[in-house]
């Protein structure tokens, strides 16, 4: 037996719920084999669930990408970096090996903080990961930062922030909505570069959200590593999602995950 393989290049919830373990959790879920190379380490204050980051050195990041590289990947994608000199190495790498299926979630703040953990590592995300993405995969806070436009409020802010992105050289642009706009659907927007397509599913009315951006990139990762086409492999990554957060639970007074098995086990309503 044999199966695709897919690297996550992403920082450690010490909580379970988002970052490599939340992508390791769901490429298990769709059949894929995940490694993971440790960029950070995220840990949560027990008295009020504020953050501390913890980076890790770039030689050893390094080392758990040569080892998980030696093997072979089908696909990658990346999570919270760090650092400027961590996102480097990763272009590099992309670069050394010519790889074609990376998905770039550019993860800039933590849930539940509003401000960009480091602002230098927004411009290094923007000029060096962006351009080597086949899909880069913003929420609205970072689709704005990405694209140098004001706060997105509506489908018309997220099409323009779309473009602006588009033309750093991504092939596929994901700006996720989800319920934070004004409609009676979670929204998502597609963009190639030519078209525009509006993804929407059901509303969930739930603040239990933890790891829903994480878990949606490595579902698209999943995908493509296992041969899909980038439409195909993000309308099954929003399916996916939707049934997580439909399922989703909560760990603590603070804060509630999605539930990576709720698409296997309940499937999604249409």
């Amino acid at each position: 037996m044999t199966m695709k393989k897919a690297m996550t290049v992403a920082g450690s919830d010490s909580s379970g719920g988002a970052g490599l373990q939340a992508d390791l959790k769901t490429f298990q879920e769709l059949g894929v084999y995940g490694m993971s190379a440790l960029t950070t380490i995220v840990t949560m204050d027990p008295k009020d669930w504020s953050h501390n980051v913890f980076p890790q050195p770039v030689d050893v990041l390094e080392a758990q990408m040569e080892t998980i590289l030696s093997v072979g990947i089908d696909a990658m994608k990346t999570g919270m970096l760090g650092s400027v000199e961590i996102i480097e190495l990763v272009a590099r790498k992309i670069d050394e090996l010519k790889l074609d299926k990376v998905v770039i979630d550019p993860v800039m703040v933590c849930k539940g903080e509003d401000e960009v953990l480091h602002p230098e590592t927004a411009v290094a995300l923007r000029e060096l990961l962006v351009p080597r993405a086949t899909v880069v995969t913003p929420n609205l806070f970072e689709a704005a930062q990405l694209a140098g436009t004001m706060p997105i409020k509506t489908i018309d802010d997220m099409k323009k922030a779309a473009i602006n992105i588009h033309a750093l050289g991504a092939k596929f642009v994901l700006i996720k909505g989800g319920n934070k706009l004004d409609h009676d659907k979670a929204i998502d927007l597609l963009y190639d570069g030519n078209n525009f397509e509006i993804l929407e599913s059901e509303r969930v009315d739930t603040t239990y959200t933890h790891g829903a951006g994480c878990s949606s990139s490595a579902a698209i990762a999943a995908e493509l590593a296992q041969g899909k086409p980038v439409r195909e492999a993000i309308y099954l990554a929003k399916d996916y999602i939707t049934a997580a957060i439909k399922h989703s639970w909560k760990l603590n007074d603070f804060v509630g995950p999605v539930m990576h098995g709720a698409y296997r086990k309940y499937g999604v309503e249409k």
